[in-house]
């Protein structure tokens, strides 16, 4: 990628030289004020001309001196607590500048009787200066930020406006209220809080109250106020608060809408208000997100050759979004759908999220050898995150060779190539389905995670590593947007077992996951080879989440819109794992990544059982392959050798 260049030591705005003005009469202002304020009785005539001799070098060296401390960064009306901070840095530097300027310089004698003297420029005045400096400079910028934040004439909503309830009056509540003030055209007006602290409660921001709590009480506040609408305004609000307040307002029929969750304002911007969105399932699942630093933890990719496979997918694409947020050297998308592939390559692009030339386009499928063996000659990739895979269960059990072919044999295959090749990670994106695995997409998966395994033994020199997790909301394989067509057209909405649940958690999420984990024991002793599982939290019972979507469609479970159960399918277990049996669970660095330790298997004995495997496929002997991947991963890898100790 290009570097950016690099930025001004002082950068300013189209805005700086007037503020600059500004202060620049301020600070004479209390030069002025601050010697007739010391010699009220008249100013003696060798302080009168201290004054007018280092008035115009007071100012110049103060406005130079609050351009030093970033004042002149921001517009004044988006001054907050740290920007005051600033200011009094600033003043004090500038009141001992102004004083050492005169000690040095001496611009003014006067007469003793031991001839002539410097005259010196009095404790009281500097004392002066400073506090009426730091009045005026920083209250001009508090005047702006109030005038803006509430404009002189007022608040009018227009007479048909909808009444907002605001749950959350943290920063989220405040910066909604604000928008709402500052655009009275957007035809909003505030009826009040509601946060889930107590202490809250009875309190004014801004002029509006804290009408009551988020639990208990709320029901009543809805009935009291009877808003029009309900704002969720706490991006980090967890799905237990989102699902109380939403079922709460759909038994009275309130519409609820909610701010961009977190991840999600990390990647847009623009007015926050007219982000206000409607309430989706992912919102209400009840697990807090885990959120982190990209920029801090995806460092180790800056300056990289990464290659991301199945970059066109769900998974891969919001991968190939984030690794392009800390600046790789060069980000190689890889994918055997030609329509995905062009998406996020012009999303990429169109979005500047990276420049063309730092973009590898690469058309290709993970299961051709000399095509992949082009590929890492070509481009060279030190990080690999292997995404590509086949996840749609059913389609597997009736496909099983490309299942074992695209999942299990590609591994391997690029495994291989990793550490021909020198690449110095290779992560692989596993699943929940690949513990006590019952389908053969599942099983798939357990081959892929035993073909990590065995490359990590036969090349030490790049650091093998699986990331498994379970169901990922709106990827292609996910349940939630077969319901949401289902809701669509009317119903039925179909779930397999009303017993059955699921692990669920977001796509940034699922990709955070694998970045963090991508870097995870870089230097430990450990051999590599490790399989991450991040804590899930809760499983979702998957009835309860029908009934939530339909909910939140603004329609009735069992009256506008039928559940029906049809019936678990073949190998479909009631209850998803995230640990084999015969794995041992181990913490991590990383808070909710844990570890799953298992005994090594013997990597001579896995490739013998992979090249008996890639014969069936070859063969293309569907019956016989799927015993066989049965066999190999019954029973917790019973059938498999272990590596002797």
């Amino acid at each position: 990628m290009r570097r950016r260049p690099r930025t001004a030591a002082i950068p300013l705005h189209r805005h700086s030289l007037p503020q600059m003005a500004i202060d620049a009469v301020l600070v004479a202002i209390s030069y002025y004020v601050a010697y007739k304020l010391r010699f009220d009785q008249g100013l003696p005539e060798r302080y009168d001309d201290l004054l007018k001799a280092t008035v115009g070098w007071t100012v110049l060296m103060s406005v130079v001196v609050f351009a030093m401390f970033r004042l002149y960064q921001r517009w004044w009306r988006y001054t907050r607590q740290r920007d005051y901070v600033s200011i009094v840095q600033a003043v004090v530097v500038a009141t001992l500048a102004t004083a050492g300027f005169v000690a040095l310089v001496k611009p003014v004698t006067a007469p003793s009787k031991a001839g002539e003297v410097a005259v010196s420029i009095p404790t009281g005045v500097l004392g002066t200066f400073f506090l009426l400096t730091l009045a005026l400079v920083g209250g001009a910028r508090w005047a702006a930020h109030a005038v803006y934040e509430r404009p002189l004439h007022g608040f009018r909503a227009n007479k048909d406006a909808r009444g907002v309830l605001i749950v959350g009056a943290g920063d989220g509540g405040q910066l909604v209220l604000r928008e709402i003030l500052r655009n009275p055209g957007l035809g909003l007006t505030p009826v009040g809080f509601v946060d889930d602290d107590p202490l809250k409660k009875g309190q004014r921001i801004d002029g509006v109250k804290v009408l009551g709590t988020t639990g208990d009480d709320f029901a009543e506040v809805l009935e009291e106020v009877a808003p029009d609408e309900v704002t969720i305004a706490v991006p980090s609000a967890p799905g237990t608060l989102r699902a109380r307040v939403v079922r709460e307002c759909r038994k009275v029929g309130i519409p609820v809408r909610t701010l961009p969750t977190v991840f999600e304002l990390l990647q847009t911007g623009g007015n926050l208000v007219q982000q206000v969105r409607e309430v989706q399932v992912e919102d209400v699942l009840g697990r807090e997100p885990v959120l982190m630093d990209i920029e801090k933890y995806g460092r180790y990719l800056a300056g990289e050759n990464v290659m991301v496979t199945g970059a066109g997918g769900s998974i891969g694409s919001e991968l190939c979004r984030q690794i392009a947020r800390v600046g790789p050297r060069r980000l190689i998308l890889l994918d055997h759908a030609e329509d995905n592939l062009f998406k996020i390559q012009r999303e990429l692009i169109d979005e500047r999220h990276v420049h063309p030339d730092g973009l590898g386009i690469v058309l290709a499928d993970c299961k051709h050898g000399e095509r992949m063996r082009e590929v890492f000659r070509a481009h060279r990739p030190t990080i690999v995150f292997h995404a590509a895979a086949y996840k749609h269960v059913g389609l597997m059990e009736t496909n099983p060779v490309e299942a074992v072919n695209n999942n299990a044999i590609a591994t391997r295959l690029l495994a291989r190539l990793a550490g021909e090749h020198g690449v110095r990670r290779f992560v692989l994106v596993s699943t929940d389905k690949a513990v006590s695995p019952a389908t053969v997409m599942g099983a798939s998966k357990a081959l892929a995670e035993y073909a990590i395994e065995a490359a990590t033994v036969r090349w030490p020199g790049t650091r093998y590593s699986a990331v498994r997790f379970g169901n990922v909301l709106g990827s292609s394989g996910s349940v939630v947007p077969i319901f949401r067509r289902q809701i669509a057209r009317g119903g039925p909405v179909t779930v397999t077992d009303p017993r059955m649940k699921r692990y669920f958690m977001t796509i940034p999420e699922a990709v955070q996951l694998i970045l963090r984990s991508g870097n995870l024991g870089g230097d430990d002793p450990m051999p590599g080879g490790e399989i991450y599982v991040l804590d899930m939290g809760e499983p979702v019972e998957i009835m309860q989440l029908a009934r939530d979507m339909i909910e939140l469609s603004g329609l009735r479970p069992d009256e506008d819109i039928a559940i029906d159960v049809i019936g678990r399918r073949p190998g479909e277990k009631l209850d998803e794992e995230l640990y084999n049996p015969f794995e041992r669970v181990q913490p991590t660095p990383v808070q909710k990544i844990s570890r799953a330790e298992r005994d090594p298997l013997d990597p001579a004995q896995v490739e013998a059982i992979f090249n008996e495997i890639h014969l069936l496929v070859l063969e293309g002997d569907a019956a016989a392959l799927a015993v066989k991947v049965a066999e190999l991963t019954a029973a917790g890898r019973a059938v498999l050798p272990q590596l002797a100790d």
